[in-house]
């Protein structure tokens, strides 16, 4: 008679549910690798192999195979995971994580404009690499700034509302177009040839170029499809700007009327500007509040023909240019994508507001901590 030794196998049968996660945890590529390893042993244990097979086929010692048989008859998939280890105490606290953050909000350093990371570490005697943790979990950058213009316009609330409701709740029988003008569009040719761009080096272009002339391009972004209605002219007049005008009569059949969504450039309100528009009652004109450009659609799509043509081009003429902007019209109308406006005019007022508040508050501030 044979007696057998050794701890017994612990017997394990899968549900269709765990087979199938543990495979989806073999095949995925951002499981990590201990717990796809642990998923493969547990697969082939299921099929009946013992825990020394297992470990010959997957490279392990087939006591751990059998400390993670049993693990997982236990726990199950739970028992994939590592349990939290007993490491290290924390070397920051959250009262100097606190005192990183309003030091950063709240005080300037006594020399420059703001705060580097060394610098903020030296004055808590916490490192540096603490300091930029904390920062990056807060979101906090002092090294950037951004620039911003808050509109004067008497009549600001009123088109905002006017525009936004434009956009969300289009009129019937009419089409939307955001009008404007991308002016001095300018021809550059580098003096020297581009290197391209490498497995390990990105594109690099001398930074001194030659300029071979500039050109206005007058754009109407439809936003219900997407589509762009542009041409290019060498001046920026209202002569150039009622031609436009009449390419877009042309380009809309004549049973729609035309909301035209514009800012208040010079060229868009001259006597014969008003008088062509008087003409043509189907014409409705919208006007955005002063240096209030982000309220006018066609200005995203300014910045799209920036990137992807005027930026990085390089062009021997003027007439090279045009060829090159009109080429990316065309592409970009074969596959329009419609514009949709998101935020109602009461929250951009809101957000306008708290902005404000922010803004006095931080004023007021400063202006306190100056007479000290």
């Amino acid at each position: 008679m044979t007696t057998k030794t050794g701890r017994p196998k612990a017997k394990l049968v899968l549900s269709e549910q765990e087979r199938a996660e543990l495979k989806r945890l073999v095949r995925r590529r951002s499981t990590p690798a201990a717990v796809a390893e642990r998923a493969g042993a547990i697969l082939r244990c299921a099929k009946g192999l013992g825990n020394t097979d297992v470990a010959a086929e997957l490279g392990l010692h087939f006591q751990t195979v059998g400390r993670w048989r049993r693990r997982f008859v236990k726990e199950r998939l739970d028992a994939l995971y590592d349990e939290p280890r007993i490491g290290r105490p924390r070397s920051v606290s959250d009262d100097d994580v606190a005192r990183v953050v309003d030091m950063t909000l709240h005080r300037k350093p006594k020399t420059g404009t703001h705060w580097s990371s060394r610098q903020v570490a030296n004055e808590l005697g916490l490192s540096q690499s603490a300091v930029a943790r904390i920062w990056k979990a807060f979101s906090l950058r002092p090294d950037r700034s951004e620039s911003f213009s808050l509109s004067r316009d008497p009549q600001f609330v009123e088109k905002v509302r006017d525009i936004v409701g434009l956009y969300m709740s289009p009129p019937d029988n009419a089409l939307v177009l955001c009008v404007d003008e991308k002016s001095q569009m300018q021809a550059l040719d580098r003096t020297q040839p581009l290197l391209p761009m490498t497995p390990t080096h990105p594109e690099r272009r001398s930074n001194t170029y030659v300029r071979h002339g500039t050109t206005s391009l007058f754009a109407a972004l439809d936003i219900a499809t997407g589509r762009v209605i542009g041409k290019c002219f060498r001046r920026h007049r209202s002569k150039e700007f009622l031609k436009f005008l009449g390419e877009i009569e042309q380009s809309v059949p004549k049973e729609l009327d035309v909301h035209l969504v514009m800012d208040n450039y010079a060229t868009h309100k001259t006597p014969a500007v008003k008088r062509w528009l008087l003409r043509r009652p189907r014409f409705h004109v919208h006007f955005t509040p002063t240096t209030s450009s982000w309220l006018n659609l066609v200005e995203s799509w300014f910045s799209i023909v920036s990137r992807r043509v005027t930026e990085r081009g390089v062009h021997r003429s003027t007439a090279a240019l045009e060829k090159d902007v009109r080429a990316f019209i065309d592409a970009h109308n074969d596959e329009p994508k419609p514009y949709v406006w998101t935020k109602t005019a009461d929250q951009i007022l809101a957000s306008l507001r708290r902005y404000c508040d922010t803004a006095n508050a931080t004023r007021s501030r400063q202006t306190n901590e100056s007479k000290l």
